[in-house]
């Protein structure tokens, strides 16, 4: 029995001194303040430029295994700059390392809960997943590609797509390996705790936004009884999801179905505001089942999802002598911090069999050498071996930084020809950013005119 345990001791100690090894220099967040004040700026062609040349460093702002996020920022600049088939090149390659990382994800081995996530490639988060599409579709239409736009949509919203898929992603998320690191910890009278975040169901099933957009690009193909069935759906994205939708239902979305005879409709789609991003954050949590009592008290290193607010707070439309205001269809923000929740679990999970993997080999150090050394080299030994396991651990705070917040719609009814329209944001009742475009309105096909503004 003895020789059983110390085996098992053995082996502890192996795997969490593995891990310990394993320290990650994660990218600060400073590093991106070039990119940031250009995309605060509106000055998207600068922020990538500004990616570019972090890129050409001798320490890249995004390292070799943070590919997700560099292709992400730089794709979702080069929509906002108007550059669409360079966006869909960076966003599609973005989508298939998401791919490649999930795949990867299930055939997890115990390793995966060795080493900090940081040093990991990072995997992408499902908003991530899901807003890479749409954005996508808005670069195949605004490329003259309205079908490429449908196949984008389609990849959310048909069964089996990327939302009906999302609610049963994280079932069992305890994978096997997991579980075997489990049943290891317990051998040794080490279980989990059941009061810790266990994570939440994901609460979004369907994308408002996702639906709407489909509809219009329904009717820009002619396809009515497609868009009535997208129209439908969004309504029920607001039933189903109350938590993303808590906004009103936008009056804009039954406008878009009852355009007069002889008129012909513009619709307007905008994003504003930074999305969340993530922080280290720091959770307590107690250990009283090691021999010693230095390793009962700990913190885990999570990451913690902060908002960016936004200022705008009113997007008004000025064209032909008519004004309008657009209306909140989806908060974009929300939808981060729902299906975040959801992964959460799994992250807390894997962080928490590694600290004690790491603090388990600490106290068998500790005994050790209190078995050989006396009650102080135990104490000292356990000290030591618990700042370096804590200092091996940090958050990941990886992830795309330039998503939009929140996306508004509206419309108007006009007769076909070339306009001027005036775009105005709004801080209360100060104007803090104002745009001009001159816009063609056609008789047949989608009319849809896209503004940006991430203040």
């Amino acid at each position: 029995m003895r020789k059983s345990k110390n085996k098992v001791h053995g082996w502890f100690v192996l795997a969490a001194c593995l891990g310990l090894l394993v320290i990650s220099c994660a990218t600060k967040p400073e590093a991106y303040k070039n990119i940031d004040n250009a995309v605060f700026r509106n000055e998207f062609e600068l922020g990538i430029e500004a990616i570019k040349k972090g890129q050409e460093q001798k320490r890249p702002i995004y390292r070799d295994n943070n590919a997700i996020s560099l292709y992400l920022d730089k794709g979702l600049l080069e929509h906002y700059a108007g550059r669409y088939a360079d966006s869909s090149q960076s966003l599609q390659e973005a989508e298939r390392l998401i791919e490649d990382a999930f795949t990867k994800s299930v055939t997890a081995n115990i390793a995966s809960y060795i080493a900090n996530d940081n040093t990991k490639e990072y995997p992408g988060e499902d908003f991530e997943d899901i807003y890479i599409n749409i954005f996508n579709a808005l670069n195949y239409y605004n490329n003259g590609n309205i079908e490429g736009a449908l196949v984008e949509i389609r990849k959310l919203t048909w069964t089996n797509g990327k939302l009906d898929m999302l609610g049963r992603k994280y079932d069992g998320v305890k994978a096997s390996a997991g579980e075997y690191m489990l049943e290891q910890l317990k051998k040794i009278g080490i279980s989990l705790n059941p009061q810790l975040p266990q994570g939440d169901p994901v609460n979004f099933s369907s994308s408002a936004l996702a639906h709407y957009l489909g509809a219009l690009f329904y009717l820009g193909e002619g396809n009515t009884d497609s868009a009535r069935i997208e129209f439908n759906l969004v309504e029920e994205a607001f039933t189903a999801n109350p938590n993303v939708y808590y906004h009103p239902f936008p009056v804009s979305v039954a406008a878009v179905r009852n355009v007069p005879d002889g008129k012909v409709r513009l619709n307007v789609i905008a994003f504003t505001g930074f999305g969340p991003t993530k922080e280290e954050g720091k959770f307590d949590s107690f250990f009283p089942f090691f021999s010693s009592s230095i390793l009962w008290s700990t913190q885990f290193k999570l990451p913690k999802l902060v908002k960016r607010p936004s200022r705008i707070d009113r997007i008004e439309i000025l064209i032909n002598g008519e004004t309008f205001n657009l209306e909140l269809i989806e908060d974009m923000g929300a939808v981060v911090t729902e299906t975040y929740n959801a992964r959460f679990g799994s992250l807390f999970f894997k962080t928490y069999i590694r600290t004690m993997l790491k603090y388990a080999a600490v106290d068998v150090a500790a005994m050790v050498a209190t078995d050989q050394l006396g009650d102080l080299a135990g104490m000292a030994s356990a000290a030591a071996g618990k700042a370096t396991a804590d200092a091996s651990e940090s958050a990941d705070i990886r992830m795309s930084r330039y998503f939009p917040d929140k996306a508004y719609i509206g419309g108007i009814n006009l007769e076909p020809g070339n306009y001027d329209a005036v775009i105005h944001f709004y801080a209360g009742n100060t104007i803090i950013a104002k745009e001009e475009r001159n816009v063609t309105v056609r008789q047949n096909g989608l009319n849809l005119l896209e503004a940006i503004n991430l203040k």
